[in-house]
């Protein structure tokens, strides 16, 4: 139906009216074609290897660093009045904001564009974690401390398992801001990748490119969630007693 329509738009107002120039919106023909030149000659195959790479490196660090965060933040009380809303206002940040610093810090390299997805989904993740810690249900806690769990082994055993659907809708977040994070930093440093081919696109005033690339971004984000996501959703769900 997308395509039908979109198929409708370009002839009425290209090929027909003549509003729009080709180069500014493009048929579904052209962009197909682009994406099976890109697929020919494995332009496409690389920039998704590399892409992903990077986006599983620096999400799996925002990963460790945004949990740990959150259970810091909720343990501590001085850190929670001082530091919550500072995690809150650096989470409003776009993630381009930082790619100057990065680049002053790592120089153009791989490692300034993982420092942008890492630093770009960081803080969505621990705010997850300490909203999830804090509405565990309290029930657990006093039954987990009646039978002699607390330190460590009480939040090992209890508190993290029970925060889990939380956090892992964090975790949701933060994957969509890890994306727009390694676009940015491939668009601005990157010499491969899909935000570096988008570039290209851009560059050389080829709308075709430009879309075939955005639709791909979107056919991995989807292919990504029902593969990952909705099953551990689901698996949790099904831990809980949620599912009916």
């Amino acid at each position: 139906m997308l395509i039908i329509l979109w198929t409708l738009i370009y002839n009425i107002f290209v090929v027909k009216l003549e509003l729009w120039k080709p180069y500014v919106f493009p048929s579904p023909k052209d962009v197909f074609l682009t994406l099976e030149a890109l697929i020919k000659d494995k332009t496409l195959f690389f920039g998704i290897i590399s892409s992903l790479q990077r986006l599983i490196i620096g999400f799996g660090i925002s990963l460790i660093i945004g949990v740990v965060l959150g259970v810091i933040i909720v343990r501590y009380e001085y850190l929670r009045e001082n530091v919550r809303d500072l995690v809150l206002g650096l989470q409003t940040l776009p993630s381009v904001a930082w790619i100057p610093f990065s680049i002053l810090w790592f120089g153009l390299s791989e490692a300034t564009i993982i420092f942008v997805i890492a630093i770009g989904s960081t803080f969505a993740i621990a705010i997850a974690t300490e909203d999830g810690i804090k509405n565990v249900n309290p029930q657990f806690l006093k039954a987990a401390k009646t039978m002699g769990i607390k330190g460590q082994k009480l939040y090992f055993k209890v508190v993290l398992p029970a925060a889990l659907p939380m956090i892992v809708s964090g975790m949701k977040q933060g994957w969509s801001f890890a994306w727009r994070a390694l676009m940015a930093g491939e668009m601005l440093v990157g010499t491969k990748g899909l935000g570096y081919i988008l570039m290209v696109g851009r560059d050389l005033a080829d709308i075709s490119q430009v879309v075939a690339v955005m639709i791909v971004i979107i056919l991995l984000g989807i292919l990504i969630e029902k593969l990952v996501f909705v099953k551990i959703e689901s698996n949790l769900r099904e831990k809980w007693g949620l599912n009916k």
